[in-house]
């Protein structure tokens, strides 16, 4: 084995791709068995919307962490598949507010507790402790990086 492989196996991003590919295999495994189409993303974006609703997209991307491109692709397919509206913010008719459906509601709330009971399983192989300290430490990385990359965005 070369010194490259063992690095490879050292190096955060290396494994926080990995650790993202089998929580997202796990997650479509769990949603494909209860027959729910339903991403993790799509989830993310449905639990921020019942959590906050008529949020704009930019507000609803910050809240899920994806950039705004992206999550607007997330928002058209979750609009296509009725599980969420947009609707003229009040406040300002140029924007749009978004908001969950009934269909959105009962999906989210099928899926909630599927999702809750894989949490631990995509940590298998920590004990409580540590996988409590583990999720302290990857959100005091991403918050710093967060800030990091504003700081970046407004120089």
């Amino acid at each position: 084995m070369s010194d490259l492989e063992l690095e490879i196996d050292t190096q955060p991003a290396t494994l926080i791709r990995r650790l993202n590919q089998i929580a997202v295999a796990r997650f479509t495994s769990t949603m494909s068995a209860a027959q729910l189409d339903l991403t993790p993303v799509q989830y993310a974006a449905l639990a921020a919307l019942k959590a906050h609703p008529g949020v704009d997209q930019a507000t609803l991307a910050t809240h899920v962490g994806y950039d705004r491109a992206t999550l607007g692709k997330v928002v058209e397919r979750l609009e296509a598949k009725t599980l969420l509206i947009r609707e003229v913010d009040p406040r300002d008719r140029r924007a749009r507010c978004l908001r969950i459906t009934q269909n959105g509601a009962q999906l989210l709330s099928k899926a909630h507790p599927l999702v809750e009971a894989l949490q631990p399983r995509i940590l298998d192989g920590l004990t409580a402790a540590e996988r409590k300290e583990l999720i302290r430490l990857l959100g005091k990385a991403t918050r710093a990086q967060f800030s990091v990359s504003r700081d970046t965005e407004q120089a």
